[in-house]
């Protein structure tokens, strides 16, 4: 082992530059005109990104796995190079072919020099970089805020920004169920800000741009374009994820998706749902409009809890993962498993207690370091980095929702550099924020 190089050092070892354009075309005929053909895709151009005769940026918002085919189908023949996570550099099935796209890792919500550097590379020759300033996919079926400082890199590089908006795609590919879901999905591209923007504007000014353009609604959406969607029986699958509290008993984690149903095991309440992805409640029922609105009605609820009790806690039993960097991950595993014990969410950050490597092990993580918490594949379990090392993190029970949700609200209580979008400020309305940082 000791003469292996780690992934890490071949990593930042990589030459950085625009994809070879043989490569770039083997990848859209694949992944956009043969396996792409069965999303029903509807591409729209209103500024097209190869008009561009220079460097620039493509970001987009991230609402599926699979958002990368209608990058890529939207910006061909220009060859561009993604940033991806970091860590899924290190699974065997995408490592070679990020390799040949020349894609740039990014360690998610975390300071990386690497990735400023060799997206630095790609623009010098005259390349386009492409990322989901969001950090993750959609947990829910609504956009995120972006990552806060996201128009620093912008107002570094000085080169025009383009968009390409993405419609349907999460309701293709939901995180709270893998099965893939035949519809319809739009990409649509325009040029957000020329270069004279980017030189004008503030960063705060353009962030706020940017998180106003990806506000996104999927259920809504739906029901606007009446949309009916292949979901084989099972659209209710795995709900209790991020739906986990009965809005008329109160009670948490007694909801249970199956089928088309979803239904509190405490007081029978429920709905089912069908094709266009619209709740029918039973009689009798309480049932927010879509899941979207579910969530964000936890979230309120959270926000409310927290403050009212100072000593307020959550935890559940857990495994933690972690890479090794010698070593790929294969059999759809993100990482390898390393110890078990408890996680837990109080005022103080985020705390983890139990084994490591067979060894008894800990580590506390304040809200000035976490802000979200990443569910990179689906709502099972989510990830972090701890001083720019990479955890999985997979509860006993099913309390991804809460836990991210938790993490968001208390960040925003204590600190508030991650902030809520601006018409979400009903949600706190006499309310204190950052107020760990109030003396600062």
């Amino acid at each position: 082992m000791s003469n292996k190089k780690p992934i890490s050092k071949k990593l930042a070892k990589r030459k950085y530059a625009p994809a070879p354009r043989l490569i770039a075309w083997i990848y859209k005929t694949i992944m956009v005109d043969i396996v792409g053909r069965k999303y029903k895709p509807n591409f729209h151009i209103i500024d097209d990104v190869n008009d561009c005769d220079g460097p620039c940026f493509v970001i987009f918002n991230h609402l599926s796995r699979i958002d990368h085919m209608y990058v890529c189908g939207a910006t061909y023949p220009r060859i561009t190079n993604m940033i991806a996570g970091q860590s899924e550099f290190y699974r065997k099935k995408f490592s070679f072919i990020f390799k040949l796209n020349r894609v740039i890792p990014k360690k998610n919500y975390s300071p990386d020099r690497l990735t400023i550097g060799a997206t630095g590379k790609v623009i010098k020759k005259g390349g386009c970089v492409t990322f989901a300033p969001e950090g993750l996919a959609s947990d829910y079926g609504g956009n995120k805020p972006i990552v806060p400082g996201t128009s620093k890199m912008f107002k570094h590089f000085k080169v025009p920004v383009y968009l390409c908006y993405l419609e349907g795609q999460y309701l293709q590919n939901t995180k709270v169920c893998l099965d893939e879901r035949y519809g319809e999905t739009h990409a649509t591209m325009s040029l957000l800000f020329t270069k004279e923007d980017v030189e004008k504007l503030s960063v705060e000014e353009m962030d706020d741009i940017i998180n106003e353009k990806f506000r996104r609604n999927e259920y809504e959406w739906n029901k606007e374009k009446k949309i009916k969607w292949n979901t084989r029986g099972r659209i209710c699958h795995r709900l209790e994820d991020f739906c986990y509290k009965c809005p008329k008993c109160g009670s948490e984690f007694t909801m249970k998706g199956v089928g088309d149903k979803i239904t509190c095991s405490n007081c029978g309440n429920g709905a089912t749902m069908d094709d266009y992805y619209i709740f029918h409640p039973f009689e009798g029922a309480v049932i927010p409009q879509s899941p979207f609105e579910w969530v964000e009605q936890e979230r309120m609820d959270i926000i409310k809890e927290i403050r009212e009790n100072p000593d307020y806690y959550f935890e559940d039993e857990c495994q933690i993962g972690n890479l090794d960097d010698y070593k790929l991950v294969g059999n759809n595993k993100t990482s390898f498993i390393v110890g078990e014990g408890k996680v837990r969410i109080d005022h103080k950050g985020m705390h983890y207690k139990g084994t490591r490597n067979g060894a008894p092990y800990e580590f506390s993580v304040d809200y000035k370091s976490l802000y979200t918490l990443i569910t990179e594949v689906d709502s099972s379990f989510f990830n972090f980095y701890l001083s720019g090392e990479y955890f999985d993190i997979f509860p006993k029970h099913q309390t991804v929702g809460k836990f991210t949700l938790l993490v968001e609200e208390m960040h925003r209580y204590h600190i508030n550099y991650y902030k809520n979008f601006k018409w979400n400020d009903y949600m706190y309305e006499g309310l204190e924020l950052g107020i760990d940082l109030k003396d600062e």
